[in-house]
């Protein structure tokens, strides 16, 4: 496994990184804790020591889980990576979506990210998560109700208390992390990439690259799809969003498919599944210190693990990218 930097922090992680949304089971047709439990310790055993969660996620199941596992692993060799600034239980800020939670029960969600507020978000995860300090803290989405600078002042004051390690952004755009690096020293940037969703490449990653800000992926498998193991007639569980997103249309998941299988020669001759050939690539590029990729269950936590060890050369690089260049998605829109 590869450990890199957060920025200019003194916090490390690995490259890949278990991303924690799906075991919470909102937005993901539901989960099953004892799965979760073991997907995060077998990836532990295969060095990935770093865990990205979020409140929202099954509002707290997420953390909840996370903190459990996190007690049969040594606090010190594990990151813990959580966000704020989403809210369902306080109507303040500006309502971002509705949405059901696990039981199915309307809940409207907000976006606030006010300093009262961070602070009391940051101890309810610090309780969920049973530890007494978390290594990168992110906002979650950019919250337009509150001058940016009172959010950060949030982030300082928390550093100052050694609760949390280091301060992040999530889905920020440039001019957003200025306005943030007036206040506070910004570790990264937690941000949408993948294969098919590259559209940080024109402004985002050159800026970060730029000023020693990492980025941290997440969809790298494009929520499952870059895995190859999703037809245009898949089935999905009552509760999963992906559904509704352009990406899952099923025209673009048979254009996806056909692109997938002109990489199957490149995997096999790598003995690797094509989900760890994509996450390869997703950390091979410039300015990617970090790819989320999450798993239900053990043997989805080893095989995104087993990703880090394949070694991809430039060549093989320009292939895949060759391939991308004939891809076209239709009817497609990138989520905001």
């Amino acid at each position: 496994m590869e450990y890199r930097k957060l920025g200019n922090t003194d916090v490390k992680v690995s490259a890949i990184t278990f991303g924690a949304w799906a075991i919470g089971g909102w937005m993901w047709g539901g989960s099953v804790k004892k799965d979760a439990l073991e997907a995060i310790a077998a990836s532990y055993d295969y060095g990935v020591t770093s865990i990205d969660t979020a409140p929202i996620y099954g509002q707290g199941r997420s953390e909840e889980i996370v903190g459990e596992a996190l007690r049969s692993l040594p606090r010190d060799k594990v990151q813990i990576l959580t966000k704020f600034g989403m809210r369902w239980d306080e109507n303040k800020g500006s309502l971002a979506f509705k949405s059901t939670d696990n039981s199915g029960n309307p809940i409207d969600i907000y976006t606030y990210a006010g300093k009262k507020s961070v602070i009391k978000e940051c101890e309810d995860s610090l309780r969920r998560l049973g530890t007494d300090y978390i290594d990168l803290y992110q906002i979650h989405w950019p919250d337009l109700t509150t001058p940016i600078s009172e959010t950060m002042e949030a982030l300082t004051q928390l550093l100052k208390e050694g609760k949390i390690r280091a301060a992040g952004v999530c889905n920020y755009s440039s001019l957003e992390m200025d306005e943030a690096e007036e206040t506070i020293n910004l570790a990264s940037n937690q941000v949408p990439y993948s294969m098919v969703e590259r559209s940080i490449e024109e402004e985002l990653v050159p800026y970060c690259r730029n000023n020693n800000k990492s980025i941290i992926a997440y969809s790298s498998l494009q929520r499952g799809l870059l895995t190859g193991k999703i037809l245009p007639d898949h089935k999905f569980a009552p509760g999963d969003h992906r559904p509704t997103t352009s990406f899952f249309k099923p025209e673009n998941i048979r254009r996806i498919n056909i692109f997938l299988d002109r990489l199957k020669p490149l995997a096999k001759r790598k003995g690797a599944f094509l989900s760890q050939l994509v996450i390869r690539w997703t950390i091979e590029q410039p300015g990617i210190t970090v790819a989320l990729v999450g798993a239900r269950n053990k043997e989805q936590a080893i095989q995104n693990a087993k990703a880090a060890y394949i070694n991809l050369s430039k060549n093989e690089i320009e292939i895949i990218d060759s391939e991308l260049k004939q891809l076209e998605l239709v009817d497609f829109e990138v989520p905001a």
